[in-house]
């Protein structure tokens, strides 16, 4: 629990893993651990069980892993099965549009990462609206062919004189199409993706300038530049505060003359290719501009984010383990504490925070405690939250509701309702939404309701009622 002299509550579970190949013999290499205790691990998170209770009563399976450890295996295997499951929806969508070779089964094969598997998919993800599909639309695509070809023999204006229509009025409206193409081809290319990839994490750097002429506690990066491979954690979240407050504009920059030379120079024979390749020149250069420079700079922000979340994790728990390990009483032995003193004891931690303008971080079982003790809570739900705010603010919102139903009736989906339960024939859900508001959204989902009834609750039952757990 933390804050500004306002302790904060955490209350959340673990994420279970799901039944999908477990990756044991890989997971043992990377992370320097015994396959047979790696097996152990995964058969234990299958089941269902918390890390913390897995490091501290299943010690003869795991080979005596930490917490730490755990998580870091758990978390590793979450992406691994993960990147299957993605395999597996690419290959499927490939091979419903018959597109599917050995050449692409073997590179999905291959491939580490997600980011690799959608460089592979982007051809043939299905797209929106593009210039280039408006172009292939217009019969633009068989010149595209011809003109990415680059036959110093093949002359594209004359060429283009066979494809115009009442869409394409000129030879230079089907060349332009033609190069639309072609740059959603280049853009779409896993190898030039990958290559442009490995420049922009060694040469890369993120910069940050002023969005408003306005004073803030971000004016130190209101003209920022910094390597990107060697930006640190805490900067990088400095950086996405100041975006999202709206101080602050953040970008990714390279010396895009020479990117897009990259790109060009994988793509355009400009020695032999005769006139073909100045317009797949052209057609490069726009491809890196228009769609692959945004798209990595999304990509490569939202990885040194996560990152960057990570570390901050990785040295607040660092941190406060050290603290927690720290004798609660300097020079004395504690055993522990009556219990008869519980309620003082709270209170006085809560005039202490309060008064001396302190941060204090505890664990409890007790949930009353919590909802005496803290001001803001965040509820969460194998790892994601699902509210964060006030604690009175919380309990001024959610109600239970209570009503009569048939028994064995099965309430439909609605995502405004929390965990409903049917017992015998009494409903229970909780929610947000006023009691007019439900009774109104019960009879547009046709519920043969009766005797519907709010309560409010305290934090333990809002706890419960939205992560459905006791």
């Amino acid at each position: 629990m933390g804050g500004h002299a306002r302790p904060v509550g955490i209350l959340g579970g673990v994420k279970k893993g799901k039944t999908m190949p477990n990756h044991a013999e890989q997971l043992a290499q990377e992370l320097n651990l015994n396959v047979k205790n790696v097996q152990g691990a995964i058969e234990l998170i299958d089941q269902g069980n918390t890390i913390p209770f897995i490091a501290r009563y299943r010690k003869e399976a795991t080979g005596s892993m930490d917490d730490q450890v755990l998580r870091d295996l758990g978390d590793r295997l979450e992406y691994l099965r993960g990147l299957d499951k993605r395999k597996d929806e690419v290959t499927s969508s490939i091979t419903e549009q018959g597109a599917m070779t050995p050449e692409l089964t073997a590179a999905l094969s291959k491939a580490k990462t997600l980011a690799e598997v959608e460089d592979i998919y982007r051809p043939y993800k299905p797209k929106r609206k593009t210039r280039a599909s408006i172009a292939k639309a217009r019969g633009l695509q068989p010149l595209a062919t011809a003109i990415f070809r680059q036959d110093a023999a093949f002359d594209p204006e004359r060429a283009a004189a066979d494809y115009l229509n009442d869409e394409v009025p000129d030879a230079a409206a089907a060349l332009a199409g033609a190069q639309d193409i072609i740059a959603e081809a280049v853009s779409d290319d896993a190898a030039c993706r990958a290559e442009l990839r490995r420049y922009y994490r060694a040469f890369g750097r993120v910069a940050s300038a002023k969005a408003k002429d306005e004073d803030s506690v971000y004016a130190q990066y209101y003209d920022y530049a910094e390597p990107l491979n060697k930006i640190p954690g805490h900067r990088v979240l400095a950086l996405d505060r100041g975006e999202r407050e709206g101080f602050l504009k953040v970008t990714i920059q390279v010396d895009a003359e020479r990117a897009a030379g990259i790109v060009s120079w994988m793509f355009a024979r400009k020695k032999t290719g005769g006139k073909s390749a100045e317009l797949v020149d052209a057609a490069a250069r726009d491809a890196y501009s228009r769609l692959i420079h945004p798209s990595l700079e999304n990509e490569l922000r939202g990885e040194l984010s996560d990152a960057a979340a990570e570390g901050a994790i990785k040295v607040f728990g660092d941190n406060l383990r050290q603290l927690l390990l720290q004798p609660p009483i300097r020079g004395k032995t504690v055993m522990g504490l009556d219990p008869g003193y519980r309620r003082l004891f709270v209170d006085y931690l809560r005039d202490y925070a309060r008064s001396e303008n302190k941060t204090v971080f505890l664990t409890s079982h007790i949930i009353q405690d919590m909802e005496r003790l803290v001001d803001d809570c965040i509820i969460m739900d194998y790892g994601r939250i699902l509210i964060q705010q006030p604690v009175k603010e919380l309990l001024d919102t959610i109600r239970r509701y209570t009503c009569t139903l048939p028994e064995g009736y099965k309430m439909p989906e609605d995502k405004d309702f929390y965990h409903p339960s049917l017992i015998r024939n009494t409903l229970e859900t909780f929610s947000f939404l006023p009691q007019q508001e439900v009774e109104t959204r019960f009879r547009a989902l046709q519920m043969p309701y009766s005797d519907l009834k709010c309560e409010t609750v305290n934090l333990e039952d809002a706890f419960i009622g939205l992560t459905g757990k006791y």
